[in-house]
């Protein structure tokens, strides 16, 4: 089978390569540019750096196989970048990283492999794709420690068809190991947490020198009574602690953002505690019973047990079992029921219900 896998310049991408070649597949490995500095250089931290793709390139020459790298920064900024900066400037919290494989890498990807000939993209994710009659369904990787199907959850069965994901059954461990066992430079690398276009920078002030509007205002405690002033709604998001005015007492965390009127409101830590949400934009993933449902509202957040409404065609009603802190406006609600993804979409701003304890 001829595969082009997506090398990041990490060790699970690059095992997924060395995997596949050792596998007697016919493998091209491809690297995305995806942002660069002012004089179109990549940049120097975060992940998909200049450094990152040179080690890509000295792994697909340890392993013998073609290797190119792929402009596609301008599609990156314009649904990526531009899409981050809107989302804080409406008080949102953004994922990045979710819309940069929903609206970028595996489209690209999967339109590069077509033109190369290849019969599938591979990646480094854990996660799972299993096939049940004419559906292909995405599903948690077996290490749940390592599991990345909530960032994978805008694929659709057409577009899983063509996708793998060598990494599903195999734990971190091991995969270290492979990758040291095949003599890769990558084998012991750490992985990279930062966002790709921020980098070890400040997000807040990457955003406020991207924003033209001023969005300075009050910030209001739980009681109505204005705290202090702020810089703008773009700096905050609900369930932020830092940065926030408190003096002596309880801990104080953002509990609501209101862009209109430029008002950030905060309140105590038991504030932020909820039971009932939307998810809006809602898209039919797998087939779905109500039964046994759990949601994730943010990546590597615990399984929340849950019960769904649907309100309309693309809105739904999640009452989890039991009330949880961390939903915050903009995130994405990925739904399961056991190891398989049913549905996905972000969460609104409105509560149906807030609890208190």
């Amino acid at each position: 089978m001829r595969i082009l896998v997506a090398m990041s310049g990490g060790v699970d991408s690059s095992v997924v390569a060395g995997l596949l070649k050792s596998q007697g597949h016919d493998v091209i490995g491809v690297t995305m540019k995806l942002w660069e500095g002012p004089n179109g250089e990549m940049p120097e931290t975060g992940c998909c750096t200049a450094s990152d793709s040179e080690d890509a390139r000295k792994v697909a020459a340890t392993l013998d196989i073609p290797y190119y790298v792929l402009d596609y920064t301008e599609s990156f900024s314009e649904k990526v970048v531009d899409n981050f900066i809107d989302m804080y400037a409406q008080g949102l919290t953004p994922n990045p990283c979710v819309e940069c494989n929903r609206s970028v890498k595996f489209d690209h990807f999967l339109k590069q492999a077509k033109n190369l000939n290849c019969d599938k993209v591979a990646t480094g994710h854990y996660a799972k794709v299993i096939k049940k009659e004419d559906n292909y369904e995405l599903h948690k990787a077996d290490y749940l420690d390592k599991d990345q199907s909530y960032v994978l959850h805008m694929l659709s069965s057409s577009t899983l068809e063509h996708v793998m994901f060598p990494l599903g059954t195999i734990s971190k461990p091991e995969v270290r190991q492979i990758a040291a066992d095949l003599g890769l430079k990558t084998a012991f690398k750490k992985d990279s947490q930062d966002i790709c276009f921020v980098g070890k920078k400040n997000y807040r002030n990457f955003v406020d020198k991207r924003i033209d509007i001023s969005t300075s205002g009050d910030i209001v405690n739980s009681d109505g009574s204005t705290m202090g002033q702020h810089d703008g709604v773009h700096e905050f998001t609900v369930g932020q602690r830092k940065g926030i005015p408190g003096g002596q007492g309880a801990p104080k965390y953002v509990t609501k953002i209101d862009v209109q009127n430029k008002k950030v409101f905060v309140g105590e830590k038991q504030d932020l505690l909820i039971s009932d949400f939307y998810l809006e934009d809602v898209t039919f993933v797998n087939g779905i019973q109500n039964t046994k449902l759990a949601i994730q509202t943010r990546y590597n957040s615990e399984d929340l047990p849950c019960e769904i409404e649907q309100i309309s065609e693309s809105r739904l009603k999640v009452t989890l079992l039991q009330p949880t802190y961390g939903v915050a406006p903009g995130q994405f609600g990925v739904l399961y029921t056991g190891t398989k993804l049913i549905w996905r979409e972000r969460t609104t701003s409105k509560l149906v219900e807030k609890v208190t304890i």
